[in-house]
């Protein structure tokens, strides 16, 4: 596994060969499958860790909820960001403390409240107050963080409006938590998925701020900031090395709030993208018509099998052919279904080798995250992703 890129076919420059590359070079898979290097999220993790602090990572388990993966955060010391009563009890399962989790979806069922509090999670995020009154009474003296709403993003996939409550409420939901007996201690916000520069955290952390320091004159006693996630992954577009962008958001951080006790950041992507790849196939190339100028490249795997961060095109995925010495034209690029929504690339076609064909062996960088988990269970009769770690 410590070859390079000459010694397999159609690579043409020196460099190394990821233990992944080596691994779906060296192993025939007769499905899709998401190939995990838990080595790789161990050295994340610890660059991360690294820039952020004394900020405690939360890892966010959706992800990407492999036991390997877990089980390795947890070797690691840490924490964990869970959406579901599923995520919590994988975590616990796996050796997690309850105290290393906090419950961070803003929507939840109380017989999932009452579960968690029962388990010993103590921890809860809210954005209304119906949620409010569920936490008082099923998980009563719970800590809790008000999610906020960002208001703008410079993210590549802003993720605002359905959770997270506006600046004019939530000083009422920390008065209304005080009130029901719960333990407001701070605020949450997602700056947005890809924030693939620290300066576009600037914007958000003001918005924020303000919100933070009216609260604290208001007299609420706010020992609890969480960043939440929008740490980024390499699609092709450069970004800084994840301890220095860390360490700048941290920068920004303390420039706005002062020292704050207890900062909580949860990198989901920016943890675990880059630790994995997919091996897929070429099942068919062809052109629609003879005029055509692009051609349709179909993948066995599609939307509803993995790649459904393709929706709007928002992730760019790269890849990797057996041809990339080849010469390269644009092409659009599908999926397997009987589906007509499952296309990947359209709108900004994809340059792939003009001798790619049918059986090609086919590698999608990058993609540790947010595929596994996207994968239906079995659409049209297609496997879900299977998931391999080494």
């Amino acid at each position: 596994m410590n070859a390079t890129v000459t010694d397999f076919v159609g690579r043409n420059a020196i460099a190394p060969v990821s233990r992944i590359e080596a691994f779906i070079r060296s192993t025939h898979f007769d499905r899709p499958t998401l190939v995990l290097d838990t080595d790789a999220v161990v050295k994340q993790y610890r660059a991360l860790d690294a820039g952020l602090g004394h900020a405690k990572i939360h890892y966010a388990v959706k992800a990407n909820p492999a036991r390997e993966i877990i089980e390795t955060l947890i070797g690691l010391g840490s924490n964990f960001d869970a959406a579901s009563r599923g995520e919590i009890e994988l975590c616990l399962s796996l050796g997690a403390h309850p105290d290393q989790i906090s419950f961070g979806n803003t929507i939840k069922r109380v017989s999932d409240i009452q579960f968690a509090w029962n388990a010993g999670i103590t921890l809860f995020a809210a954005d209304a107050e119906e949620e409010l009154h569920k936490l008082a009474d099923h998980a009563p003296g719970a800590q809790v963080y008000i999610r906020l709403i960002v208001e703008a993003s410079q993210a590549d996939w802003p993720l605002t409006r359905k959770f997270g409550c506006a600046r004019d409420k939530a000083l009422d939901l920390l008065a209304l938590a005080t009130e029901l007996g719960l333990k407001p201690v701070g605020f949450s916000f997602h700056v947005g998925s890809q924030t693939r520069r620290a300066e576009m955290w600037t914007d958000t952390l003001d918005q924020i701020a303000a919100i933070w320091h009216e609260a604290r004159a208001a007299g609420h006693d706010l020992t609890l900031l969480n960043i939440g996630g929008g740490f980024p992954a390499f699609y092709g577009d450069a970004i800084d090395h994840p301890t220095k962008y860390a360490a700048r958001v941290m920068e920004l951080v303390t420039e706005r709030f002062g020292h704050v006790p207890h900062v909580m950041a949860e990198p989901g992507r920016g943890l675990v993208a880059e630790a994995g790849m997919i091996a897929a196939e070429v099942l068919l190339v062809s052109k629609k018509s003879d005029s055509d100028t692009h051609r349709w490249v179909y993948l066995d795997i599609g939307k509803f099998s993995g790649l459904a961060e393709t929706m709007d095109e928002a992730i760019r995925y790269q890849f990797i052919t057996d041809r990339d010495h080849e010469e390269t034209g644009a092409c659009i690029l599908a999926g397997p279904s009987c589906d007509s929504a499952d296309v990947l690339y359209e709108k900004r076609p994809v340059q792939l080798p003009l001798g790619l064909k049918a059986g090609d062996r086919f590698i999608i960088r990058n993609c540790g995250a947010y595929t596994s988990t996207y994968s239906s269970v079995g659409f049209n009769g297609f496997p879900p992703l299977d998931v391999v770690a080494i």
